[in-house]
């Protein structure tokens, strides 16, 4: 309440310094003189300066008055654009949606919406936090992210799962290795293969070690890498296999990489839109959120 009246207050200063006159102030303001020199008196006090002599004849600004005006006029103009900024916001002309997602299914899930997004609201900002599947749940809980695009297995109970896609592991080979031509691959083709895995705490590699672990499965995971991108490098490299979801692989016209699939037990990771139980979503993120279960909505179950 006491910024709305130092706003209001401040309009009735500009008006009667312009027109030099409290009665034209007063008419233009639709406010009683008393109550316009009310409103000047309680900014002074707040200012604990004087603004403006008062003489039976004219008003006029004091030094220190005339020094203030144009300072009391950016105020205005300053909360006059906030409120259109807010506007703005209001009716998606303008804001940001931030999204905290996995890197494999930014590239799979984002720039098919984000394209029809950015067309149907050309002001409104993307940003892609391209995190693991732990950060990525970090940044959504802290309420840095608008929303999440996830795994299933990085979840918390402070977040909603809405699931998207199902996403089945592959065996990724290069194009001349012996697999590929080999009618069925078997587990027990593997097991001499040097494997290229991600690091122990990604959720990939957590999916795949309680899978084959409750089968009994045993593979020589020869290298260790970070990032799935880097696995996909080595095995082009001729350095091993890797198994990892098909999501990261490229198209089938590769020249020289190729998935094949796995034998049972079938391994596969649910991808899906995260959000947050204690933070609110912005109309703006709820826009994206709509076109983005609109497009891959449908895809949950495939």
């Amino acid at each position: 309440m006491l910024h709305r009246l130092e706003f209001l207050d401040l309009q009735a200063f500009i008006l009667v310094a312009e027109l030099g006159s409290f009665h034209e102030a007063a008419q233009r303001l639709h406010l009683s003189q008393p109550a316009l020199s009310r409103r000047i008196q309680k900014l002074e006090e707040i200012l604990e300066v004087e603004l403006l002599e008062r003489t039976t004849r004219r008003t006029r600004l004091t030094p220190i008055g005339t020094d203030f005006l144009p300072r009391a006029r950016r105020m205005i103009e300053e909360y006059e654009s906030s409120i259109l900024g807010i506007r703005e916001l209001a009716t998606h002309q303008k804001g940001t949606v931030t999204i905290a997602c996995i890197p494999t299914a930014a590239f799979y899930f984002l720039p098919s919406v984000i394209r029809g997004f950015s067309e149907a609201w050309p002001g409104i900002r993307i940003r892609i936090l391209d995190v693991s599947a732990k950060e990525g749940l970090e940044r959504v809980i802290s309420g840095e992210a608008d929303f999440g695009i996830n795994m299933f297995s990085a979840q918390s109970p402070e977040v909603s799962f809405t699931p998207l896609l199902k996403d089945p592991f592959v065996l990724a080979l290069r194009s001349d290795h012996p697999l590929v031509d080999k009618p069925r691959i078997e587990w027990s083709d593997l097991e001499q293969v040097r494997l290229i895995t991600v690091s122990r705490d990604s959720g990939n590699r957590i999916l795949l070690d309680n899978t084959l672990s409750a089968e009994g499965i045993r593979l020589n995971s020869f290298y260790e890498v970070q990032h799935l991108s880097t696995s996909l490098g080595l095995v082009e490299s001729g350095l091993g296999v890797a198994i990892l979801p098909r999501m990261t692989m490229p198209g089938a016209d590769h020249d020289s990489l190729r998935a094949r699939e796995l034998p049972k037990p079938r391994i596969q990771r649910t991808i899906g839109l995260v959000r947050s139980n204690s933070h609110s979503i912005s109309s703006t993120a709820q826009l994206f959120i709509d076109m983005l279960l609109e497009r891959w909505g449908n895809s949950a179950c495939t």
